[in-house]
């Protein structure tokens, strides 16, 4: 029976919040993103940040075309054999 008390004990400690060695990166951020150097908020990250942001917008152009291709094919009138 003294087995069974330990265990919710065990997993209390395996799962507790107290891990501190994480330095806290936020007000490093912050500096980043509210720095007036006259770019937009979503490519002031870096060169991730603006290759992720020209990918998204290529797909994103791309589906509308690739969209709007296949709304004018099918509103065209089928040919009766």
């Amino acid at each position: 029976m003294n087995q069974f008390v330990r265990v919710p004990a065990l997993i209390g400690r395996t799962f507790s919040t107290s891990n501190r060695h994480l330095r806290n990166k936020v007000p490093e951020a912050q500096k980043l993103f509210q720095e007036d150097n006259g770019l937009p908020v979503h490519i002031k990250g870096g060169v991730g940040d603006v290759l992720l942001y020209r990918a998204t917008m290529t797909l994103t152009i791309a589906g509308s075309c690739y969209s709007m291709y296949w709304l004018l094919v099918a509103s065209m009138p089928h040919k009766k054999a």
